[in-house]
């Protein structure tokens, strides 16, 4: 596998390395804590969720929030500024469906002043649709709640562009720098050309040059476009987006070089805030999934959904804590790290930076643990990330006829069976000759 362009890929160098990120998305569809897409699954129109910004009146903590992404081993952070039912968490002059305008709460710069000073770099994410618009399109629309309601209704694109513009603008231009904007999305029928997407980027990149952008000005969750190819569009983003998946092989371009790439995952099974959605993602899974992403070459993306009152569910916060302190004594194979280039063993996954090799170890083995892809004379030393301790190779009968691979000894007697350190991954550290 060739490595990333820099030329091509350059901006989402520190991205690459920090691996880990929390997503959060927030906002009125809290109170109906049904998620975010409860407008449109419900068919309701504006003036039924009205209900639901009456009673948006939150008191969340941003320290709070920024406190659970960084003891989560978390190193950037992105808030929904818009989602697609257009209610705004920011200050803008081209609208009052704001909360600003609505409780005096700027609420984007609210988090963007916290999680900046907890040292944690910061995006906006931001609908590309906009339900809340009487100039977007309703009736022949995928995903409007009003699709189909409406027959007679007449969209006005270039006004809307006008306002998607002008509030793309506002965001760039009146928060200081930002290190991430994560446009929502393209489908059918609503595309680069109704976005006006090459003014987006004109927007971006002079107001914010140093920021990466996702792909979904032209794709979605399931399709990168043409971020893969070797001639990409300008709108094609700095990485691509798969959601609530991690791909196979991570994502490779046409012409078989790596693309950077982001899985965006739930921590139960819901975006926004869902109060009957208790099915938490163990913090395991979130582990293991973080672990894979990075051997594939790509970045997780997870996600809390806060409350009405602005609170990030027990549920999720008890799930990050247990992330964290795996991260605490492992983080080291995650940040900076990336493919090893070494078969996949049956008992996890490889990691290589920072000039060593990472044995990520999920399952334990019978014996000695094969390390697979590597042989006796290749491997210098072995220490277990967590306190830095040396593991022996293993040297007994049981291996005695494969000269060809090497085995990390488990134990005080190589030849026995022995549980794991950590439960969820022990990590070991592999220095070769």
């Amino acid at each position: 596998m060739r490595v990333i362009d820099e030329d091509r890929f350059g901006r989402s160098a520190w991205w690459r390395h920090d691996r880990f990120g929390m997503f959060i998305h927030w906002g009125a569809y809290a109170v109906p804590a049904r998620g975010e897409w409860v407008r449109s699954a419900e068919r309701m129109s504006v003036e039924d969720y009205q209900y639901a910004i009456d009673a948006f009146r939150p008191e969340p903590d941003f320290d709070a929030w920024a406190e659970v992404a960084a003891s989560a081993g978390m190193r950037y952070a992105i808030l929904t500024a818009k989602h697609h039912d257009g209610y705004a968490l920011f200050d803008s002059a081209l609208s009052d469906y704001t909360t600003a305008k609505v409780l005096g709460r700027d609420f984007v710069a609210e988090f963007l002043a916290a999680f900046r000073k907890r040292g944690i770099k910061v995006g906006l994410y931001f609908s590309l649709i906009d339900w809340s618009r009487p100039d977007f399109p309703h009736h022949a629309d995928l995903h409007h709640p009003m699709r189909g309601a409406v027959p007679d209704h007449v969209p006005d694109l270039d006004s809307y562009r006008q306002f998607l513009h002008g509030q793309v603008r506002e965001l760039c231009s009146g928060y200081g720098p930002l290190d991430i904007l994560w446009f929502d999305f393209s489908y059918e029928g609503m595309g680069p050309q109704q976005w006006g997407a090459d003014e987006i980027v004109r927007i971006v990149r002079e107001l914010q040059p140093d920021a990466i952008m996702d792909n979904r000005m032209e794709g979605d969750g399931a399709n990168p476009g043409s971020i893969l190819t070797a001639t990409p569009s300008p709108w094609a983003g700095d990485f691509a987006s798969p959601e609530q998946i991690i791909p196979t092989q991570g994502v490779i371009g046409y012409d078989g070089s790596p693309v950077p790439w982001e899985s965006c995952m739930t921590l139960n099974n819901h975006w926004g805030y869902c109060a009957s959605d208790t099915v938490w993602k163990p913090a395991s899974m979130v582990v293991h999934k973080l672990v894979e992403c990075v051997a594939k070459g790509g970045n997780l993306l997870t996600n809390v959904g806060p409350d009405a009152r602005g609170r990030i569910p027990t549920g999720s916060a008890k799930v990050l804590d247990q992330v964290g302190t795996w991260m605490d004594d492992n983080c080291e194979s995650i940040r900076g790290c990336g493919p090893a280039g070494l078969p996949k063993p049956d008992w996890g996954w490889w990691t290589a930076g920072h000039g060593k090799l990472y044995a990520h170890v999920f399952e334990a083995p019978v014996g000695p643990l094969p390390l697979i892809g590597l042989r006796p004379d290749q491997v210098k030393l072995v220490r277990r990330l967590a306190d830095g301790s040396e593991v022996p190779m293993a040297q007994c009968w049981t291996v005695s006829d494969r000269n060809d691979l090497a085995f990390l000894s488990m134990g005080p007697q190589p030849e026995f069976s022995y549980p794991l350190p950590d439960e969820i991954d022990t990590v070991f550290e592999i220095t070769l000759a």
